[in-house]
Protein backbone atom coordinates (compact mmCIF):
# COMPACT_ATOMS: atom_id res chain seq x y z
CA UNK A 1 0.00 0.00 0.00
CA UNK A 2 1.30 3.33 -0.93
CA UNK A 3 1.34 6.50 1.30
CA UNK A 4 -1.52 8.09 -1.17
CA UNK A 5 -3.84 5.19 0.67
CA UNK A 6 -5.39 2.29 -0.77
CA UNK A 7 -5.04 0.86 -4.26
CA UNK A 8 -8.18 1.26 -6.79
CA UNK A 9 -8.08 -2.39 -7.31
CA UNK A 10 -8.62 -2.89 -3.06
CA UNK A 11 -11.61 -0.80 -3.01
CA UNK A 12 -15.20 -2.39 -3.10
CA UNK A 13 -17.28 -2.24 -6.44
CA UNK A 14 -20.26 -0.04 -6.54
CA UNK A 15 -23.41 -1.72 -6.45
CA UNK A 16 -26.89 -0.28 -7.27
CA UNK A 17 -27.53 0.20 -3.34
CA UNK A 18 -24.46 2.56 -2.86
CA UNK A 19 -25.04 4.87 -5.62
CA UNK A 20 -28.22 7.52 -5.23
CA UNK A 21 -30.52 7.88 -8.53
CA UNK A 22 -32.61 10.67 -8.92
CA UNK A 23 -36.05 10.43 -10.33
CA UNK A 24 -36.55 11.63 -13.61
CA UNK A 25 -40.41 13.43 -14.41
CA UNK A 26 -41.04 13.13 -18.14
CA UNK A 27 -44.34 13.09 -19.70
CA UNK A 28 -43.73 12.83 -24.04
CA UNK A 29 -45.39 16.05 -25.06
CA UNK A 30 -45.19 18.52 -27.92
CA UNK A 31 -45.91 21.29 -25.29
CA UNK A 32 -44.45 22.52 -22.44
CA UNK A 33 -45.73 21.50 -18.85
CA UNK A 34 -48.11 23.31 -16.74
CA UNK A 35 -46.81 23.40 -13.55
CA UNK A 36 -50.09 22.11 -12.70
CA UNK A 37 -49.16 18.81 -14.57
CA UNK A 38 -45.71 18.84 -13.29
CA UNK A 39 -47.41 18.68 -9.84
CA UNK A 40 -49.60 15.88 -10.73
CA UNK A 41 -46.68 14.11 -11.95
CA UNK A 42 -44.58 14.52 -9.40
CA UNK A 43 -47.47 13.52 -6.65
CA UNK A 44 -48.07 10.39 -8.88
CA UNK A 45 -43.92 8.99 -8.32
CA UNK A 46 -44.74 10.56 -4.51
CA UNK A 47 -46.97 7.51 -4.43
CA UNK A 48 -44.45 4.64 -5.37
CA UNK A 49 -41.89 5.41 -2.87
CA UNK A 50 -44.28 5.44 0.24
CA UNK A 51 -44.59 1.81 0.32
CA UNK A 52 -41.14 1.06 0.28
CA UNK A 53 -40.62 3.99 2.54
CA UNK A 54 -42.29 2.03 5.35
CA UNK A 55 -40.78 -1.06 4.61
CA UNK A 56 -37.05 0.74 5.23
CA UNK A 57 -36.13 1.06 1.82
CA UNK A 58 -33.61 4.11 2.53
CA UNK A 59 -33.19 5.12 -1.12
CA UNK A 60 -36.99 5.44 -1.43
CA UNK A 61 -37.12 7.97 1.77
CA UNK A 62 -34.66 10.17 0.22
CA UNK A 63 -36.84 10.07 -2.84
CA UNK A 64 -39.81 10.79 -1.36
CA UNK A 65 -37.65 13.48 0.39
CA UNK A 66 -36.36 15.16 -2.67
CA UNK A 67 -39.95 14.44 -4.60
CA UNK A 68 -41.45 16.43 -1.51
CA UNK A 69 -39.80 19.31 -1.80
CA UNK A 70 -39.78 19.51 -5.74
CA UNK A 71 -43.76 19.13 -4.58
CA UNK A 72 -44.04 22.15 -2.39
CA UNK A 73 -41.97 24.46 -4.42
CA UNK A 74 -44.23 23.66 -7.51
CA UNK A 75 -47.42 24.23 -5.28
CA UNK A 76 -45.78 27.70 -4.54
CA UNK A 77 -45.87 28.00 -8.24
CA UNK A 78 -49.23 27.36 -8.84
CA UNK A 79 -50.25 29.50 -6.74
CA UNK A 80 -48.40 32.55 -8.00
CA UNK A 81 -49.47 31.37 -11.59
CA UNK A 82 -52.98 31.43 -10.23
CA UNK A 83 -53.11 34.35 -8.55
CA UNK A 84 -51.47 36.19 -11.48
CA UNK A 85 -54.27 35.03 -13.63
CA UNK A 86 -57.00 36.67 -11.08
CA UNK A 87 -55.28 39.67 -10.76
CA UNK A 88 -55.37 39.99 -14.53
CA UNK A 89 -58.77 38.80 -14.98
CA UNK A 90 -59.59 41.55 -12.42
CA UNK A 91 -58.61 44.19 -14.56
Amino acid sequence: MSAQGPSTSQQKPQTSKDTATVPQFSIPTSQPQSKYSQLLAVIEELGKDIRPTYSGNKMSAERLKRSIIHARILVRECIVETEKAANKSAM
